[in-house]
């Protein structure tokens, strides 16, 4: 993924994913790429930072038998940020089964999950609310 051209022109940096896909770690040095207009992130480096992981985590965690999508996303900018932030995603067993448990029949599932991105003394520079579309897939048979 590190090197998937959006997240390498925004200087985005995956630094872990679990191989359990049930957590990731993701960071952005500040620099020239990634500056807006009064020298802090731009905001939409934040974002892009934060934008696949929780589908890839659920998606991997759920399975071949589920449609899993972003279907919506918010960002919420608390504090101007510069040098190295980081965001930390983690999913839980009683998260799947509760997706699991949600789409048994058949109906589409909206649910939100949040993640704070993170400054280097621990500050919360943005909050991004991911919505996420999971769907089991039609019994064809």
């Amino acid at each position: 993924m590190n090197i998937w051209p959006p997240f390498l022109g925004a200087g985005i940096h995956v630094e872990h994913i679990s191989k359990d896909y049930r957590s990731a770690r993701v960071s952005l040095k500040h620099g020239l790429s990634n500056r807006n207009i009064v020298g802090v992130h731009f905001g939409g480096s934040l974002f892009a930072m934060t934008d696949p992981f929780f589908m890839l985590c659920f998606s991997k965690n759920l399975g071949d038998d589920y449609i899993v999508w972003d279907q919506a996303a918010k960002i919420e900018f608390l504090k101007p940020g510069k040098g190295k932030v980081v965001a930390e995603f983690s999913i839980n067993q009683a998260q799947i089964d509760d997706l699991v448990s949600l789409a048994s029949s058949g109906e589409k599932v909206l649910q939100d999950f949040i993640v704070e991105v993170k400054d280097g003394v621990g500050d919360v520079v943005a909050r991004i609310t991911k919505t996420l579309y999971v769907r089991k897939k039609p019994n064809l048979s």
